[in-house]
């Protein structure tokens, strides 16, 4: 049994980094077969780009680095929003791990359920885990 505790501590190092820096407390890590692949804070209003989540700014680190994070798990302490969701859906991501929700944005929501839904043309949806 993987224990979480661990990661989602350094997504929440990350969180107090990005709120330092005057971003919404987001972090994240990416996790295969034990070791950290990616990690990001959110960096949205520092460069001024709506697409530097943190949960996006890790896959990239992860692709960059590690040449991709196709059935890696996702460690977020706030849950993955749409944009971020498809990102995850896209990368094969195999298990997502998150502490809070984030709202009606939320990837995980029956409005949007883009990170647990089950479309013929994507991979199989992670395995997504309210964390604690």
């Amino acid at each position: 049994m993987i224990d979480h505790e661990p990661y989602m501590q350094r997504c929440l190092q990350l969180a107090q980094h990005a709120a330092a820096e005057g971003e919404s407390p987001v972090g994240c890590v990416i996790v295969k077969d034990g070791v950290i692949i990616g990690e990001a804070f959110e960096q949205s209003r520092m460069l001024k780009d709506i697409t530097r989540h943190a949960e996006t700014l890790a896959v990239l680190n992860a692709v960059k680095y590690h040449g991709g994070c196709e059935g890696a798990i996702l460690y977020s302490n706030v849950e993955p929003c749409i944009l971020c969701s498809y990102v995850i859906r896209h990368h094969k991501i195999k298990q997502v791990i998150f502490s809070k929700t984030c709202g009606e944005l939320g990837g995980t929501t029956p409005r949007f359920p883009i990170l647990t839904a089950e479309v013929a043309s994507w991979a199989k949806a992670p395995e997504v885990i309210r964390y604690p």
